[in-house]
């Protein structure tokens, strides 16, 4: 019979040295999954994102962004630049599995916590981080940030058409990447370290993840000297109707421009342009076309036109009506907290679903330092509380 309190990483414990998202995302996630995730914080501080709107009331420093990134988490208060704090992080690193960073490179070394010093205490340890750029070459130890990371990695370079000025994409893209990526290195990691006893350095990057998620058009120009830019395709677009606006993707069929005129409901003029690259020399005229015709009736009109000719389409949304769809709550997607200070709390769940290990939320969001005395207790630390955390 299958335990359903089981978690895959249930007895794995990590100090989590992580803040802001790159590092949260993937720490909740391991959390999630049964991991006991120990965050480190700064004493009276802690997490960048409790600061977030600049203010320091307890309310604030348990605001709503930081609370979607730190469910299932306990914290603990420690001083990391005294001799006390120190030595309390290194009696934690002999009884842990990993420790979770995503500081400048460099940054965990000066500290006395990077992989040479940790792995002399405890040989199993992982030290997984996350940095902006790698912790080697030119831009190690410049100021990794998602933004930065869209610009430098050719992401931000590219838009829809040449009359859109390019923009900052409008969410944590390169973090979010980045931090699953970390889950990824951390799990290998764990595996690896089933087979042969001893721990390693894992080490993603925003900069890495960026190139990464742009696998086929780097291979398409170092192949071919050819930007791939899938949102610059002729028969794709965003386009506005009478109350609201729809996007189509006018690819995957054998001509596609001859069901987009079916469905607007005029003459076929996929004759005049038959492949791709003759309809690619005509966006602009195609796309005018489009933007005529979809202006003229409502998201749902079109939308049931399109679908009959089985053209991929839908309405573009605010968040908010995502949130409300019924198709989110039928794939969990959001989990809802009484958090002892702010109260209600509705957060995103977990995209990975386990049949058998569903999100569970054993820790609402600590407040700052909640568990110092419990955590410490456990590592044998009783009463060490007032020289650590001060």
């Amino acid at each position: 019979m299958t335990d359903t309190n089981a978690k895959p990483l249930d007895g794995v414990r990590i100090l989590d040295f992580t803040q802001v998202m790159l590092g949260p995302c993937a720490t909740q996630m391991l959390a999630d999954f049964g991991a006991d995730v120990i965050k480190i914080e700064r004493p009276g501080a802690g997490d960048l994102s409790r600061n977030f709107f600049g203010e320091t009331s307890e309310a604030a420093m348990n605001n709503a962004v930081f609370s979607s990134l730190n469910r299932n988490k306990r914290s603990v208060e420690i001083d990391t630049k005294s001799e006390d704090g120190k030595n309390a992080v290194y009696e934690m690193v002999k009884h842990c599995d990993v420790v979770v960073d995503n500081f400048r490179a460099g940054v965990m070394d000066r500290l006395g916590f990077g992989y040479e010093d940790l792995k002399k205490i405890n040989p199993r340890i992982i030290c997984a981080s996350g940095t902006g750029f790698g912790e080697k070459g030119p831009y190690a130890h410049k100021g990794g940030q998602d933004v930065l990371a869209q610009a430098m990695s050719g992401v931000m370079e590219k838009t829809a058409d040449p009359s859109i000025p390019r923009s900052i994409y409008p969410t944590t893209l390169c973090d979010y990447t980045a931090g699953m990526h970390l889950v990824q290195g951390v799990l290998a990691a764990l595996l690896m370290r089933e087979k042969t006893g001893v721990g390693q350095k894992v080490g993603v990057s925003l900069y890495d993840s960026m190139i990464a998620m742009q696998m086929q058009e780097a291979a398409q120009w170092s192949k071919h000297r050819e930007v791939l830019n899938w949102a610059a395709m002729p028969l794709t677009g965003v386009f506005d109707t009478t109350d609201g606006a729809i996007v189509l993707v006018g690819a995957f069929k054998a001509n596609p421009l001859q069901d987009i005129c079916n469905a607007l409901g005029i003459d076929d003029i996929s004759p005049q342009y038959p492949d791709l690259a003759t309809q690619r020399k005509n966006k602009p005229y195609l796309q005018e076309l489009f933007r005529k015709h979809f202006a003229t009736n409502t998201t749902a009109h079109w939308l049931a036109r399109l679908e009959e000719q089985d053209l991929l389409c839908a309405p573009v949304r605010a968040l908010g009506d995502a949130l409300d769809d019924p198709q989110t709550a039928i794939n969990d997607m959001l989990v809802d907290i009484e958090h002892p200070v702010i109260g209600p709390l509705r957060l995103v769940g977990s995209p990975v679903h386990l049949s058998d290990a569903p999100l569970t939320v054993r820790h609402t969001p600590p407040r700052l330092g909640e568990h110092t005395d419990e955590v410490l207790s456990e590592f044998g630390l009783q009463g060490a509380k007032d020289k650590v955390a001060i």
